[in-house]
């Protein structure tokens, strides 16, 4: 099987020791690929079993207590020799203290890209999160931190969500407003709903109605416009509107510039898991929500991809990323705004309720967004349950 990896060369530092998985493409081209011949049906089912097993008790899995609790129709002692297999081919380790096995990195990405069990949220869960949703006012701070903790509390983890923003901040309305006779106050609105404003000092004194009619003909003149178009406008002969435009161009580019703005909640869970119980472990995990430039990358590249991606951290804990699992998806539409959210956790995470959780908080603020902004909500991108699992997108090593 080949899973194009391109993304990798976007994340200088993080590329080595990165797997990231876009489940939703891989799921449907999965029927026109051919079967895999790495593992047998029993090794896989093996393999599935043990990580079952891993994450729900974070304890290394025996043959022994595969046989007795799956009611497995072979010995321990065959198990034990696939189990022995498995990690002769990298799927497997074990501590030097147990007999017990564990899934590696290469067994995590299998599992993920083969054996993903069907999952999804239940129904009342569902209804659950709309109701709170629907109960707090239609303000973008209100629902990112909203959609932050309801996320860590159903997938019991960390969890991320980002403002939405458009590829390119573009121009909405203007507002020139007298403060003093030598005082003006530059209210800039842009699409997507950020505000911002800036106090011009005036060489010569200017009336309201004046200002007034100056903020009507610059709205006409910008609208819908990113800085780059602003740029390359006829130059204006009138001083102050030069100004104006300038410190416009100047505002939306460094809009288009500045870092993501990231809510998150749920860092308690990642540090009770026994994989972060380690002082270094747990600080670096506290590390990725203090330090944004750590996300950054994968954040910007989420969100020019449609569906969920599932990246995995790589095998050197002293990295930029230790040994963690992000679940992320994009929401909202890119012309318009779109955000990340997802989850983020030990590799030993329960991929398939992830997926279907990040998927269902995503299509929910998808749709939030369309009303707010009033443009067409898309069709839903990947279903919340398909004929394989739950669908997600992969991008990654075979």
């Amino acid at each position: 099987m080949h899973v194009q990896a391109e993304m990798l060369s976007s994340f200088p530092n993080f590329h080595e020791n990165m797997v990231i998985l876009c489940y939703d493409e891989y799921m449907a081209r999965k029927q026109q690929l051919a079967p895999s011949s790495k593992l047998t049906t029993r090794q896989e089912t093996i393999l599935e079993l043990i990580i079952r097993e891993f994450v729900s008790t974070a304890e290394p899995v025996g043959s022994r207590r595969l046989v007795e609790a799956y009611g497995l129709d072979v010995s321990p002692a065959t198990v034990r020799n696939e189990m022995k297999r498995l990690e002769q081919m990298g799927y497997l380790t074990h501590p030097h203290t147990s007999a017990g096995r564990v899934p590696t990195h290469q067994g995590y990405r299998y599992f993920v890209q083969h054996l993903l069990p069907e999952d999804h949220l239940p129904t009342t869960v569902r209804r659950t999160i709309r109701h709170q949703f629907f109960q707090v006012q239609a303000e973008m701070d209100q629902w990112m931190q909203l959609s932050a903790s309801v996320l860590a509390r159903t997938a019991r983890s960390a969890a991320i969500t980002t403002a939405p923003r458009s590829d390119h901040t573009r121009f909405k309305h203007l507002e020139l407003i007298s403060l003093q006779s030598h005082t003006v106050l530059l209210v800039l609105v842009m699409q997507g709903g950020a505000v911002r404003q800036q106090i011009i000092a005036l060489e010569e004194p200017k009336a309201q109605s004046e200002l007034s009619q100056l903020s009507n003909r610059l709205n006409d003149v910008l609208a819908g416009l990113n800085w780059m178009q602003i740029q390359r406008l006829e130059p204006e002969q009138d001083a102050f509107v030069r100004r104006v435009i300038d410190l416009v161009g100047d505002t939306l580019y460094h809009e288009d510039e500045r870092m993501d703005e990231v809510y998150h909640e749920g860092l308690i869970y990642m540090l009770r898991s026994p994989e972060f119980s380690d002082q270094n472990a747990a600080q670096q995990v506290v590390e990725i929500f203090e330090n944004p430039i750590i996300l950054g990358p994968f954040l910007t590249e989420v969100r020019q991809m449609p569906g969920v991606q599932v990246i995995l951290g790589g095998e050197n804990p002293y990295e930029n990323l230790p040994d963690v699992s992000l679940v992320l998806s994009r929401y909202g539409r890119p012309s318009y705004g779109s955000g990340v959210v997802g989850v983020i956790g030990p590799l030993r995470m329960p991929y398939a309720y992830t997926i279907s959780a990040v998927r269902f908080i995503s299509q929910l603020l998808t749709g939030l967004l369309s009303e707010l902004y009033g443009y067409p909500e898309p069709p839903e991108e990947t279903p919340e349950r398909g004929p394989s699992g739950p669908e997600a997108d992969i991008h990654g090593d075979s």
